[in-house]
């Protein structure tokens, strides 16, 4: 694999190392390997783990972050937030080092072309995403971030959510509070009229011959955060047909902020607060992708999907690990 200081700070979604969890984390190779099969994920790179080695290395904090870390009484909520607040204010006080940063915005503008486009800035955890265990949710994803900038800071965020205090907890209890590697998906981010997720088996009725899938208007974040409740389609495997469709009143929506990176809340237009977020096509287009992902996989998929003027992307895609 070669020495710390030769090996590449990025790594594109395709190429074969990308696929490598040890270098892409859970979330950027399995981003990377749908990307290869011919999924539709939207284009992005990977900041790798070596590039946050590199980052430790050269302000010489590994060894005070392992201190700090084994002094952490993982039962013990204020040993835990303790340790989180001192690592995280450290790393978030250091500098980027130029050759990481220049790497990293021509990796971006190579990815707009040139221009400031929206990304997601997501963290990619070494373990998160495997058939062990989610990571879901353990570190930290930042959305509409524009500007070489403002990419480089939310890198940086995202390395120090590695030790955010659930995430220090969460690797207590399924790996090891030693580990420090992380990588970062940078991914041209998609500006949806509708998204949500899609089981390829129940997972509430642990029923493999439907597919479950929850729809809101905007960004999928609202039915993550509990903001709305969604739609609730569930679907029949074998012949693709609507066996039962839940539309609630859905008043608010999540929407690219224009003055600034992240999302805002507005109101849904009121001919749409009861309408159906999915047309019958579009219900039909995501069992299509479901089945495809799940072939791939070979395992049932809890996957987050978005359409974009007409067109789905698949966000992202981790086992259900609860059948």
């Amino acid at each position: 694999m070669g020495s710390i200081a030769t090996r590449p700070l990025i790594h594109w979604f395709g190429d074969p190392a990308c696929a490598d969890v040890q270098l892409a984390g859970g979330k950027g190779a399995s981003l990377s390997r749908m990307a290869s099969a011919g999924l539709p994920v939207p284009p992005g790179f990977v900041v790798s783990t070596t590039a946050f080695a590199r980052f430790l290395d050269a302000h010489g904090v590994t060894g005070r972050i392992l201190e700090a870390l084994e002094l952490v009484d993982p039962a013990s909520t204020a040993s835990l937030e303790a340790a989180s607040r001192e690592i995280k204010a450290m790393i978030r006080s250091l500098e980027v080092p130029p050759e990481i940063a220049e790497v990293i915005k021509e990796a971006y503008a190579e990815l707009g072309r040139g221009e400031d486009v929206p990304v997601a800035v997501r963290s990619s955890a070494i373990a998160e995403d495997s058939q062990a265990a989610s990571y879901a949710g353990q570190q930290e994803t930042y959305l509409n971030v524009a500007g070489e900038r403002q990419v480089i800071e939310r890198v940086r965020d995202c390395w120090a959510s590695l030790f955010g205090s659930h995430a220090l907890f969460y690797r207590s209890e399924k790996g090891s509070l030693r580990d420090t590697a992380i990588a970062v998906v940078v991914q041209r981010m998609v500006v949806p009229e509708k998204s949500g997720v899609l089981f390829t088996a129940d997972p509430v009725q642990r029923r493999r011959d439907c597919c479950v899938i929850e729809a809101t208007w905007g960004f999928g974040e609202a039915l993550v955060s509990g903001l709305v409740v969604p739609d609730n389609y569930l679907v029949a495997r074998a012949d693709r047909r609507l066996l039962r469709s839940f539309v609630p009143a859905k008043t608010v929506m999540l929407v690219r902020d224009p003055s600034g990176d992240g999302l805002r809340q507005m109101p849904v237009p009121p001919e749409a607060e009861r309408e159906r977020v999915l047309t019958d096509s579009e219900v039909q287009a995501l069992i299509e992708l479901a089945e495809r992902v799940e072939a791939y996989f070979g395992a049932p998929q809890d996957i987050e999907w978005a359409i974009e003027g007409g067109t789905v992307y698949l966000l992202q895609s981790r086992p259900i690990t609860t059948l």
